[in-house]
């Protein structure tokens, strides 16, 4: 066996690529399958990870390789400078795994916007808390542009979560799923930027009523915080008991948008839970990055602006299933999961 190879890596940028994960110490030499005095060692300076160590870590904190040469940390906005405030998560100690759903989310807009700079329409809809639930309710439902008839002429709850999911993007919102995230943490978020905010759906919650659900919930914040009626969790000036009024006002009219005009009966069956099934690798990918993100970077890959190796990664999809994806998204299959 060939000796390991030493990487002469950045120390400090060890230690930023961990505590910009969030993982502990600990956490970082399981992963290794080494000690945690060694991770320790090599963030100081002492010792170097082997190139293959190296490798793992950058899987790991989902880093470019190349990162850890540098001379300096990148500067980076704080994470909650980017999405909501959400009860129960204090800005700066989220946990990895929402971090690195956040941090995806972000990652995810910026090739977006920079992909189709003019793909999406401008996210205009704005309301305040003071406007009432009702109103700010049929403010957002006429701009979704679904009608009642249409509504229940959808055939079952995934095709309503498909539907809703585009009303919501063809009004300029990016909606994405993103995995690993407990639903006892947080079912969805937002990130408040504009023109072009982003929703994210937790993909744990398998019912689609659901999931509809915390998309209108999550549209509720959006249209608010352009209203200026929201911030940031970072400068999110409300104490907690005020910002407990804004969820219950989001929840209220989240409500007002679905439930009303379904009636009592479509109302029990949108609680209804759904059976989640097994998704195909290109309904995962549509899941996660939306069909809009998704066109738009097969779109660049036909036009020679991206590698097929960079349009695999954008997409976190093998490059043998992209005919399958052509396909549905041209509308010949019938999986959309």
């Amino acid at each position: 066996m060939p000796p390991a190879i030493p990487a002469n890596v950045t120390p400090r940028l060890l230690e930023w690529a961990r505590e910009q994960s969030g993982l502990p110490i600990e956490a970082v030499a399981k992963w290794l399958q080494v000690d945690a005095a060694k991770v320790k060692a090599w963030e100081h300076a002492e010792g170097k990870p082997t190139v293959r160590q190296t490798m793992s870590l950058a899987k790991l904190f989902r880093r470019p390789f190349g990162l850890f040469f540098l001379p300096e940390p990148p500067v980076v906005a704080p994470l909650a400078a980017e999405y909501r405030r959400l009860p129960g998560v204090k800005p700066g100690a989220e946990s990895p795994e929402f971090r690195l759903a956040v941090r995806v989310m972000v990652e995810r807009r910026e090739l977006a916007l920079e992909l189709g700079p003019d793909a999406f329409p401008s996210f205009d809809l704005a309301a305040r808390m003071s406007d009432g639930a009702i109103t700010v309710s049929e403010r957002i439902r006429a701009a979704l542009g679904v009608s009642l008839e249409t509504q229940t002429a959808w055939p079952d709850e995934w095709a309503a979560w498909r539907h809703w999911r585009g009303a919501v993007e063809n009004i300029g919102a990016l909606v994405f799923q993103f995995p690993k995230v407990p639903l006892t943490e947080i079912r969805g978020t937002a990130l408040l930027h504009f023109p072009s905010p982003a929703i994210g759906i937790n993909s744990k919650e398998s019912a689609p009523g659901a999931r509809v659900f915390t998309l209108m919930h999550e549209l509720v914040h959006v249209v608010l915080a352009r209203g200026r009626d929201e911030d940031v969790a970072l400068r999110e000036p409300r104490s907690e008991q005020a910002w407990l009024e804004v969820e219950r006002f989001a929840e209220e009219t989240a409500s007002q948008i679905l439930i009303p005009a379904l009636g009592v009966d479509g109302a029990k069956k949108f609680l209804r839970r759904g059976n989640k099934g097994i998704a195909t690798p290109v309904a995962q990918t549509l899941a996660r990055a939306g069909r809009p993100l998704t066109q738009l970077v097969l779109e660049a890959l036909d036009s020679n602006r991206i590698t097929a190796v960079d349009a695999s990664r954008f997409l976190d999809l093998r490059f043998d299933h992209f005919e399958a994806l052509r396909a549905e998204l041209a509308g010949k299959s019938a999986a959309a999961a």
